[in-house]
Order: structure tokens, then sequence, then C-alpha cells
């Protein structure tokens, strides 16, 4: 392999773990921010982020020999937001004066979110340098990376709104602040989205608006406000509601204008919605996601949709801020179907699990040593592990609502009757979740099903 030659201020292909190469450029790290030992790399800041790292010097290539290839092998739009920045970058650049604008759009492999939640007008600033040359970043970026030619009012002006068209394409809408979409929002907001959020208890926005989100006072004035709006509620009748009701979504959508349902519903609902989005102009995709507040959190979700599919693209960054991967399977109702059957499957794992529990309890047998075994078997797994974990420690703080699981088995079996295809385990793990609810624990996780079979 040829020695690659590198320097400060050279453009570079960075790759970080098993993230694809991205366009950086290798820059002078912070005085308070060491060199890796015994590791020949170079501080690089990539382009499209507020993101920088040590990269060894192997994972680095010059980037215009190599800017075909890479090209060929990432057609992500965040990435060719990233290319276009270099480009704009050489374009602009002239000799010593040169021209840095970087977005505050998180990369696939950031390494820590944006500090600042406020909106892209309060973090962009002019800094003053020492060399009394003038240099446009986010205020929240930890290093100073090249400078801007000091220019009029019109032309800093215009490379503002550049920055702001490549970090906002879409105005963002958000219903529903539960479990899974306060999670969502936060990782949006992350990401340097523009949000605006609603929720029926109009307490749970106040923490995202510190954050920086928008207030919408009604779902109908943030469909209104936003260019696609997602939703995430209980179950179908919330969902149906949001829509239909006072104030309602459909009362302001217009020609256009995206909705993302993510609840978890039956298909019949979603054809509804998707029909009556329509019927106005509107433009409908399902997404509903697989995991749980942790998953949510995390940014780790499963996400299945289906409906419109350019929507579905145009939600590709707010789909990889929330999710680990997503899905696309075709027209309305199939992502219902889908996100119904995976939970039918998760809950009735869930109670037979509860089920070995208790078994073993009640047979003298170790319950840790039978997870010990399990987890070292073919079954073992993070779901497993920790499940089995909280029930031993009588922690059932909810993750995912036992009330909502118990729902999506309902609605499961209901789907399997449409069909008149048989759902016997679904309907005997059903029981024991409707028992659990009779012993009051619709509000605790799913995993307290194993509290059915003790009392």
């Amino acid at each position: 392999m040829a020695t690659v030659h590198l320097r400060i201020g050279d453009l570079v292909w960075g790759k970080l773990g098993r993230y694809p190469p991205w366009p950086g450029k290798i820059v002078s790290p912070p005085k308070d921010l060491k060199k890796p030992r015994g590791k020949k790399c170079f501080f690089v800041k990539f382009f499209g982020t507020e993101d920088h790292a040590w990269i060894k010097v192997e994972q680095l290539k010059p980037y215009h020999p190599h800017k075909e290839e890479m090209i060929k092998i990432n057609k992500g739009k965040r990435f060719q937001q990233a290319v276009d920045a270099v480009e704009e970058y050489l374009k602009k650049a002239k000799g010593k004066d040169q021209v840095r604008i970087f977005t505050n759009l998180k990369s696939p492999f950031s390494l820590q979110p944006a500090s600042s939640m406020e909106p892209i007008t309060k973090r962009l600033k002019i800094i003053e340098e020492d060399t009394g040359s003038t240099s446009i970043q986010a205020a929240d970026s930890t290093a100073i990376n090249g400078s801007i030619t000091p220019t009029d009012k019109s032309m800093l002006t215009i490379t503002v709104i550049f920055a702001i068209f490549i970090c906002f394409p879409n105005r963002i809408g958000f219903l529903g602040l539960g479990l899974m979409g306060s999670g969502v929002v936060s990782n949006l907001l992350k990401m340097g989205h523009v949000v605006t959020v609603w929720n029926r208890t109009a307490e749970k926005c106040d923490l995202f608006i510190q954050e920086g989100a928008r207030l919408g006072r009604t779902p109908a004035e943030v469909v209104s406000m936003c260019d696609i709006t997602f939703s995430c509620v209980s179950d179908p009748k919330a969902a149906r509601d949001l829509v239909l009701g006072p104030s309602g979504v459909l009362q302001g959508i217009r020609p256009g204008k995206c909705y993302v349902e993510m609840s978890t519903v039956d298909p019949e609902t979603t054809i509804e919605l998707a029909q009556v989005i329509t019927s106005r102009g509107g433009r409908f995709l399902e997404a509903p996601v697989s995991g749980s507040q942790q998953l949510s959190n995390d940014g780790m979700l499963v996400i299945v949709a289906a409906g419109d599919r350019s929507v579905y693209e145009d939600c590709s960054s707010c789909f990889q801020a929330m999710g680990k991967t997503s899905f696309f399977i075709g027209e309305a109702g199939n992502a219902a179907r889908m996100m119904l059957i995976l939970n039918m499957v998760q809950g009735s794992f869930m109670a037979t699990i509860a089920e070995g529990l208790t078994l073993a309890q009640a047979t003298g047998q170790s319950q840790q040593t039978f997870l010990d075994i399990l987890c070292q078997g073919q079954m073992a797994s993070t779901f497993v592990d920790q499940k089995c974990q909280n029930i031993l420690q009588g922690n059932f703080k909810p993750d995912y609502y036992l009330k909502h699981i118990q729902k999506d088995l309902r609605l499961a079996i209901s789907m399997g009757d449409s069909v008149n295809h048989p759902t016997p385990m679904a309907a005997a793990a059903n029981e024991v979740y409707k028992r659990a609810k009779a012993l009051d624990q619709s509000d605790n996780d799913m995993s307290a099903v194993y509290r059915a079979y003790i009392h």
C-alpha cells in the first residue's frame, strides 16, 4: 500500500468505524485536545456536519483522486449535501482566503450531539479572528476551521441562506410526546431539524421548547406550519381523533403537505386516514416503529413504512435521526399489518419468558440460573437479558407500556380473524396480559405480565 502524504489543510475522505467514508478537511486540533497515543492520525473536521475526530492515517484518502469512487458507493442525501459543501468550498477558495461552510446536520457517525439546540439564526455568528478576517460557523462548534474573506452584507446574507437551506430543507412537525415520541423529537432536534411540537398534555412540550423546538397550539396549526408532520399516539381512536377531531390535522392539511402516521394501529385505521389526507391533496405515509423507549432515545428504532414512496424518500434524514434502519413495503396498510405481527410475536414471547421464570420458581429452581442458561443459548438477546433482569429486580418502569402490547395483541388477533387465520398463541398471551391489566399493571412495562403468574 502506497504511503499517503497528508498535511493540515488537505481535503480527504475519512472513515470512522463501520460508517462509509465522509468528506472532510485536516485541521489543527484544539489546544486542549491531545493526540491519541501510539497512533499515526490526523484531526479531521467533516463537511456537512459539526463532527470532528482523530482518524488513523490508513483510514484517510485524498479527496480528488477518490471522489468518483466514493460517490458511487454512497448515494445518501446527507452525503450528497456534504459533497456539495466541499464543491462550494473549492469554488470559493482563492489563495489563502478560503470560505468554509459547514452545516449543523449530524453525520451518521456523529461522536456527540450538537451542544446548542437554538434556531440556526441564533447559532450562526460572525467570529473575528486574530488575523482580522471573518468566518461563519456554528457557535457550538468545537474547532475553527478556516476563514471567510471580509465581504459586504449581501454576500453574507447569501452565505447564511445557503447554510440554512442545507441544514433545514423541511420544516418538521411532531404530534404526541409519549415514551416513543419524546425520544424521536429529541433526536430530530439533535440532528439540527426545526421541529414544531404539540401534545394533548401541553406540559410535556416544555422540555422540548427549552431545547429549541417550537410550540404548536393545535394539530391543525402544526400541519399548516410544517412540510412534514409526524404523529405517534397510543391507539386507533387517538390516531383518528388527532386527524378528524376539532382543530385536527385534516383542518390544517393543504396540497403537498406530508402526514406520517407512526402510531401502531390496525390497517383499517391507516387506510382510512390515508384516504382522508389524500382527499385534501395531502401526501400520506405510515411509518410505525419497532423498539422501546430506550431505543427511541438512542435513535435505534426500526421503521416500517408504506404508502407514498416520495414521502418516504423526503423523510430520509428524519428516519436516519430516529432509527438504525427503515423498510418500505408498499401500499398503505402494509406497515400496520407488519408491525402488528412483529408486536404479536414480541408480546407472546414476553409472556412465555415470564411463564418460564415463574415455573422455575414454583419448582424450586433458581430464576437467576435459568436466566444465565437462557442467555448462553440460542435464545440469547439483549431483550431477554434486560427484561429478565428487570423482573428479578422488581423494576417495571415502562419502556413499552403493558397496555399497549395488549392492544397490539388484540389488534393482531382481530387481523387474523379477518383472514380466517388462527392465532392461538397470541390469544393465550392476550389473556395473560388482560389479567395483568386487571392487576393494575397497565402503565408498567410489558414485562409486568410476570405479575399475572404470581397473583
